[in-house]
C-alpha cells in the first residue's frame, strides 16, 4: 500500500506497472478499505454527482449566501459565457461558471464536495464538469480521474497543507488547482511524470496566496478565486502536456509551499487580520454583516 507521503512515488510507481495513476490508487483503497473496487468507485461516482447537485444549485438566478454579502455569481458568469465572447472563450469561461456555481453553494449552505476543502471547493468540479460536459469525455474516466486527484491532495496534506489557517490560501487553492491540473493531465491522456509536472506548476503559480475572508467568511475573495483556480488549472496542465518540464520536482513544490506558510503572518491565515479584509472596504462589509466591533 502507498505511504502518500510523496508523489514521485506514486508516479514511479505508475511506470512500473504501466498503468495510469488512478487506477493503482483505485486498487490501493480497495485492498486498505477491504471493499470491492467497483464499490469504492461508486462512492467516487456519488462525490462526482452531488459535484453536478451543487452546480446546479449555484447557478439559480436567486442563489444568495447566508450573509447577504455574495450571491448570483455562478448565474451570472453562465449567462455570460453562453451569450457573449468570452476572451478566453467559452469552454473556461463554463468552466469558470460551475466553479462559482459551486462556491456560491456552499456561501448558501448547500451540500458540497470538500475538494479538498470548502473553501476551494469549485476548483475540481469547475474543470471536470466542463471536461465531460463540454468536451465530451466519458464520465467513467472523469470520475477515475478524481483518484488521481484524491491522491495528490493527500500527498499535499502530508507533506505541505490544506488548510488556510495553516498555510493561508495557496494551500487551500492552490491545492485545489495543483489536484485539478493533475486530473486534467490524466484525462487528455498525459503520463504519470506529466500529472506531477501539471502539479508542480500549479503550485509554483499559487505560493505566497495569502488567506484574507472578508468578515472571516468563505466569500469575499474566496469565491472568485475558485474561479481563477480553474484558469490555473487549465494552464498548468496544457504546459504540462506539451512537455514544459516545471524544473523544480512536484514534492519540492511541495515543501516550499509548507515553508512559505509557516512564515506567512497569522494576519493572513484565515483570521481576517490582513489583506483584504482589513481594507477600508473590508470592514465596512464585516460591520454590516456583525455590526460594530
Amino acid at each position: 500500500m502507498f505511504k502518500y507521503d510523496s508523489i514521485q512515488e506514486l508516479v514511479s510507481a505508475a511506470k512500473e506497472a504501466k498503468e495510469k495513476i488512478s487506477t493503482l490508487v483505485l486498487r490501493d483503497n480497495a485492498i486498505s478499505m477491504e471493499k470491492p473496487e467497483q464499490s469504492i468507485f461508486e462512492q467516487m461516482e456519488m462525490d462526482f454527482m452531488i459535484m453536478r447537485n451543487s452546480v446546479a444549485e449555484g447557478q439559480k438566478k436567486d442563489q444568495r449566501s447566508m450573509s447577504g454579502l455574495t450571491g448570483g455569481e455562478g448565474y451570472l458568469m453562465s449567462e455570460y459565457a453562453g451569450k457573449a465572447k468570452p476572451l478566453c472563450g467559452s469552454f473556461v469561461a463554463g468552466a469558470m461558471a460551475r466553479s462559482l456555481a459551486v462556491a456560491g453553494c456552499n456561501a448558501s449552505m448547500g451540500r458540497i464536495v470538500a475538494a479538498p476543502t470548502a473553501g476551494s471547493c469549485g476548483i475540481l468540479p469547475g474543470c471536470l464538469i466542463s471536461m465531460c460536459d463540454e468536451k465530451g469525455f466519458p464520465e467513467k474516466d472523469v470520475i477515475m480521474s478524481m483518484f488521481t486527484a484524491g491522491a495528490f491532495g493527500l500527498v499535499i496534506a502530508e507533506r505541505s497543507s490544506i488548510a488556510g489557517a495553516q498555510g493561508g490560501c495557496q494551500a487551500e487553492c492552490g491545492s485545489a488547482s495543483a489536484m485539478a491540473a493533475a486530473a486534467l493531465t490524466e484525462i487528455m491522456g498525459g503520463t504519470p511524470s506529466q500529472c506531477a509536472d501539471a502539479c508542480a506548476i500549479a503550485i509554483a503559480n499559487q505560493l505566497g496566496l495569502v488567506c484574507d475572508p472578508v468578515a472571516g467568511l468563505v466569500e469575499i475573495p474566496c469565491i472568485k478565486r475558485n474561479a481563477a483556480g480553474v484558469v490555473l488549472a487549465f494552464s498548468s496542465a496544457d504546459m504540462a502536456l506539451a512537455g514544459l518540464a516545471p524544473k523544480i520536482p512536484v514534492d519540492e513544490c511541495l515543501d516550499a509551499m509548507r515553508e512559505v506558510g509557516d512564515q506567512l503572518p497569522n494576519t493572513l491565515k484565515e483570521t481576517a487580520g490582513g489583506g483584504l479584509a482589513a481594507t477600508p472596504t473590508g470592514k465596512k462589509l464585516r460591520e454590516k454583516v456583525f455590526g460594530k466591533p
